[in-house]
């Protein structure tokens, strides 16, 4: 329980922080209702008494603390690679150093366990279909952390408690608590609405884009409408520099014509006397 309500907060926390996830009422709405299912989880183990104490307790509590934020970064560093980067790329890397970082610590620290192992087709199918298992789940995480983001992946994995629980049932013919079932049924509700929250905001999404489209239409409008009011001003004053410029040739032709009579008439006048 503490490594499941700790992962989520967590990765809530970094989410909004570093990627500016905001998380709507309904969003979180829907992390209480799976917390709550959780905790009925425990108390029905508590109930049914299936419950062993640990030796150092407060120390199991700090590695689980440390562990799930370790994972809650891990899962929002993933999801930050996914939407900004080449998911192909990032499962390659992953793939590669995840081998050779789990090599390294096999080799110091089972070493010996490793050693012990009878290597037969009963031992050997187990270990098959575990790699199998978790082959698909990284293949698919990037996928979910594109769609959802890393607080839905935590989230779906509250669920595994409850497919364990069918396993018990099925597998071990092992009788399990009532509140399992509702605690099952609280987390799929959390599931739901947590979902829900997200088509909630695509749709808000959608209205703010629609809106700025129309908001830059309307912008683009205005400067077309400005840009034609300035080229018919520009005709305007062109027809008018070019009908005054016609005017003024007019009266000049008009004023040299009067001055060539003017001219005419004083060498007539001129040519009169002399004769």
């Amino acid at each position: 329980m503490l490594l499941d309500c700790w992962s989520i907060p967590s990765v809530m926390l970094l989410t909004f922080i570093f990627l500016k996830t905001k998380y709507r009422f309904r969003k979180i709405a829907g992390v209480i209702v799976c917390v709550a299912g959780l905790v009925m989880v425990i108390f029905s183990d508590i109930h049914a008494g299936d419950r062993s104490g640990g030796r150092d307790p407060r120390k199991g509590d700090l590695l689980v603390i440390a562990g799930a934020t370790l994972y809650a970064i891990s899962n929002v560093s993933e999801e930050f690679l996914v939407k900004n980067a080449n998911r192909v790329e990032l499962m390659s890397f992953l793939g590669l150093f995840g081998a050779i970082i789990s090599a390294i610590q096999i080799s110091i620290i089972e070493r010996n366990e490793l050693k012990s192992i009878h290597w037969t087709a009963g031992a050997a199918f187990p270990f098959f279909g575990f790699s199998l298992a978790m082959f698909l789940f990284y293949s698919f995480v990037p996928v979910l952390l594109k769609m959802s983001g890393s607080t839905m992946l935590n989230l779906s994995l509250l669920t595994s408690d409850m497919w364990a629980v069918i396993i018990r049932i099925f597998a071990y013919h092992e009788k399990v608590d009532w509140m399992y079932f509702l605690a099952f049924a609280a987390v799929a509700v959390g599931l739901v609405i947590y979902s829900g929250g997200d088509k909630e905001e695509d749709q808000h999404q959608c209205i703010a884009s629609v809106g700025d489209e129309d908001a830059g239409r309307s912008k683009c409008f205005d400067e077309e409408a400005d840009f034609d009011n300035i080229n018919r001003g520009a005709i305007a004053g062109s027809s008018k520099t070019g009908d005054t410029s016609k005017h003024d040739c007019i009266t000049s032709g008009e004023r040299s014509e009067t001055i060539e009579n003017r001219n005419i008439g004083k060498d007539v006048q001129g040519k009169k006397m002399i004769y």
